[in-house]
């Protein structure tokens, strides 16, 4: 109640004249910042002369540096939010006022960082407003917290309320030459052919949340990994981040594929390139999945306690594998009291014939 009264003291506005220098906040996690280069995309395209900034936690910045879209990184610190001490709250405001922006696109639905926007003095600040939250904001996108959409519709949501199209357009990340050679001369060595599939059975865990109950059974994904390799034809490569390796050894014993592992060992850049050029990336709710499918991966996303409807990868050639749960809300409700893979969650050959049909299609 209280915010909604605030939003009727913030007067709003109508949308700027073309902007000379925006910026864009999204800090954290790796899959929202991924989802959020939807909005950097639209941006660059109705505002190409404009100078576009992407604030972003140290956590993430790798997932979209040397952006084509995004001409500077403002490092907001290692914190999933820069607005939740006092210390960082401030220095957060004095970097946004340093950066003499015109425009400011807002997609985290915290009153904090509402504050913290109005308080900067950037003239125009489009933001999300969920249960009057964004009431610092002068051009909002007012969405309701219980309407299940998908979180790249509702940041792009901000974009309509500038005015601008947003047709077409999905999250991206870019494949570089550098980092293609780099994974072809690392595959080479390791003896992986021109066919292969990526798996990933870890996630679930970022400075913003932890939820290891995303992950499918690593069983599942090991006698997946079998299925793959005799029905594509391909080499089997596992990937995992510097923590994973004892997922990774795990999925390994219940194997009977040949396969090779990258865990911990290859750069964003190297990780986009390797999905692109797979037959397909298989990975859980998680922001590695959605990086691998912006980069325009044929990829199969792993949902269990979270709704499709608002996770599932954004972009075409993807498909979002789930059995039908009812869930009250996102991710941030945690997982449902009772729930369980073995009971509630998509089972193995539900997945092996969802995926069997789609791959056939």
């Amino acid at each position: 109640m209280i915010y909604r009264l605030l939003g009727h003291l913030f007067p709003t506005t109508s949308p700027p004249k073309p902007p000379r220098r925006i910026i864009v906040l999204r800090p954290c996690c790796i899959g929202d910042v991924v989802i959020a280069t939807a909005v950097v995309q639209a941006l660059r395209r109705a505002y190409p002369r404009a100078h576009i900034t992407f604030g972003v936690s140290q956590w993430a910045r790798p997932v979209i540096e040397g952006h084509p879209a995004i001409d500077e990184i403002l490092d907001t610190g290692l914190a999933a939010l820069p607005v939740k001490s006092p210390r960082y709250f401030w220095r957060f405001v004095r970097q946004m006022r340093r950066g003499q922006y015109d425009l400011v696109i807002s997609l985290v639905r915290s009153p904090l960082m509402s504050l913290a926007v109005w308080l900067s003095g950037i003239p125009y600040r489009a933001g999300l407003d969920s249960a009057g939250r964004g009431f610092g904001y002068n051009l909002r996108a007012s969405i309701s917290p219980n309407a299940p959409r998908h979180e790249a519709e509702i940041y792009l949501d901000v974009v309509q309320a500038l005015g601008l199209d947003i047709d077409t357009v999905y999250p991206y990340i870019p494949v570089t030459p550098e980092a293609e050679a780099a994974v072809r001369t690392k595959l080479v060595k390791h003896g992986v052919r021109e066919r292969y599939v990526v798996l990933n059975p870890a996630g679930g865990n970022n400075p913003g949340m932890v939820m290891d109950a995303k992950r499918w059974p690593i069983e599942h994904f090991a006698a997946l990994a079998d299925w793959l390799q005799k029905r594509l034809s391909a080499d089997i490569v596992l990937l995992g981040g510097p923590k994973d390796g004892v997922l990774i050894q795990q999925m390994q014993q219940h194997m009977q594929s040949p396969n090779v592992s990258f865990v911990g060992t290859l750069s964003f850049p190297e990780i986009a390139a390797l999905a692109y050029h797979a037959q397909l990336y298989v990975g859980n709710d998680t922001g590695l999945t959605h990086f691998a499918a912006a980069t325009g991966a044929k990829t199969a996303m792993i949902l269990g306690p979270s709704d499709p409807t608002r996770y599932a990868p954004y972009n075409p050639n993807t498909l979002a594998l789930w059995r039908p749960y009812p869930l009250s809300g996102g991710v941030h409700h945690g997982v449902p009291d009772g729930w369980s893979w073995q009971v509630h969650g998509i089972s193995l050959p539900e997945a092996l014939k969802q995926l069997k049909n789609w791959l056939n299609s």
